[in-house]
């Protein structure tokens, strides 16, 4: 029997997607047509034996959560729960508090997984991987290779080139250690609550000896509980014959900004002519022209001479005006695109509406095209106190008005928009 546990964060997180996130919880924002985590619950669902899913995170429990929860349940016949932490205990502390739950049934192993990921999730590879490699309770991490450069804004991993056993483990280094990363998926079994627990104890041991002076630090991490995967375990681990990496060829990149979710659906779009061709839009006498990969929503409106394509995704109860060009986005549940405007390289968030003859565009921030192994980087917002160029996105009902430009800017709802814009943020 096998679990799976999804660590799905919370509001303190994700600010680098604001201001998207803050309509919706982050790892329910629609990429490629579905939710960010449908992406992670699809791919544990198909793993033979996969008992339960757990998601674990310090959202408090809404009614968007609750229903989507519901319908997955539904819809993958299999068993989901959320569960919530008090606080922010990270990605060994999360599980760690609820280990009970994990191990109830006896699985044999159980996935974690980071919902802030996008990837082809190779798990039932990652099994093979592991009963092929190590002793019976050594654990798994799904690795890949990244340039030289940006390899130091991931978990680094030197492996051994013949067993692939993690000989060293470094997060974020400052030099270069390897061009292996850490993917944030990991194949786990019971035994690393052991480990876990060496580390919870010490932390006990060193707020008795060392104790605060005043309030508790807010950031959490001095909690006893609050414990790392990365740092506090796999570091200590490695060397010792218990961890191993697989190293993927598949696709894989992080969703932490919202211009990397334009590039993930992206990723997801490509696969879907293997795992959904029919989530992908086509030419039809009576459409629109469809260029390259294309989600649209049966529930959306889009006039014939509107062309659609490559890399756009169009949700539920979306108009889309004659003469109308979208390329390299997102459009959102209840948008309207009126007639001949032209979006690229954008997100238009939910009932906003660009106005006729209009122009929204953004600076695409997808990794080096001509480096195989380059990675989205995950800009600030903002870069030697300007804004940093990206994408454009539109928040919650924003009005762009007929023959306005809106350029590399973040807008949310505002009174005066009859003007042009380039590189701001528009309150």
């Amino acid at each position: 029997m096998l679990k799976a546990v999804i660590l799905i964060g919370g509001p303190q997180k994700g600010t680098r997607f604001r201001p998207l996130s803050f309509e919706v919880p982050k790892p329910l924002f629609p990429v490629a047509g579905v939710p960010m985590l449908q992406h992670h619950i699809e791919a544990c669902a198909k793993v033979p034996n996969m008992k339960e899913i757990l998601l674990i995170g310090f959202y408090q429990p809404n009614e968007e959560l609750t229903r989507f929860l519901l319908n997955a349940q539904q819809e993958f016949k299999i068993s989901i729960r959320y569960l919530q932490e008090y606080a922010a205990l990270g990605t060994g502390g999360g599980i760690y508090h609820f280990r009970d739950q994990i191990v109830a049934g006896s699985p044999e192993a159980f996935f974690v997984l980071n919902a802030d990921v996008c990837s082809a999730f190779p798990l039932v590879e990652m099994l093979s991987f592991q009963k092929e490699h190590g002793e019976p309770n050594s654990f798994v991490i799904l690795g890949t290779t990244a340039n030289r450069t940006q390899s130091l804004n991931y978990g680094c991993i030197v492996e051994n080139d013949k067993t692939n056993e993690v000989l060293h483990y470094v997060e974020k280094p400052s030099t270069f250690v390897s061009d292996i990363i850490n993917c944030g998926i990991y194949l786990l079994k019971p035994d690393i609550f052991q480990h876990i627990g060496a580390v919870f104890q010490k932390n006990q041991q060193d707020m008795l000896l060392y104790p605060y002076d005043g309030e508790e630090p807010t950031n959490g991490w001095h909690r006893a509980e609050a414990i790392r995967l990365e740092q506090d375990i796999f570091t200590a681990l490695a060397g010792r014959g218990k961890l191993y990496v697989y190293k993927t060829l598949s696709f894989w990149s992080q969703i932490k900004s919202a211009g990397s979710a334009i590039y993930a659906s992206r990723l997801y779009l490509n696969q879907y002519h293997t795992t959904h061709p029919e989530r992908l839009a086509s030419n039809k006498a009576g459409g629109p022209k469809i260029s390259g990969n294309v989600y649209i929503h049966p529930t959306a409106n889009i006039d014939p001479t509107a062309m659609l394509g490559p890399n756009v995704s169009i949700g539920t109860g979306v108009t889309i005006g004659a003469g109308v060009r979208v390329r390299e986005s997102v459009i959102l549940h209840g948008a309207t695109l009126q007639d001949h405007c032209c979006v690229l390289n954008s997100i238009v968030g939910w009932d906003s509406t660009v106005g006729k003859w209009a122009r929204v565009e953004g600076t695409p921030s997808d990794p080096n095209p001509n480096d195989p192994f380059a990675k989205i980087d995950s800009e600030t917002l903002f870069r030697e106190g300007k804004l940093t160029p990206s994408i454009t996105i539109l928040g919650c009902n924003v009005t762009i008005p007929s023959e306005v430009i809106i350029l590399n800017s973040i807008v949310l709802p505002h009174k005066d928009l009859n003007r042009s814009f380039k590189n701001q943020i528009i309150l």
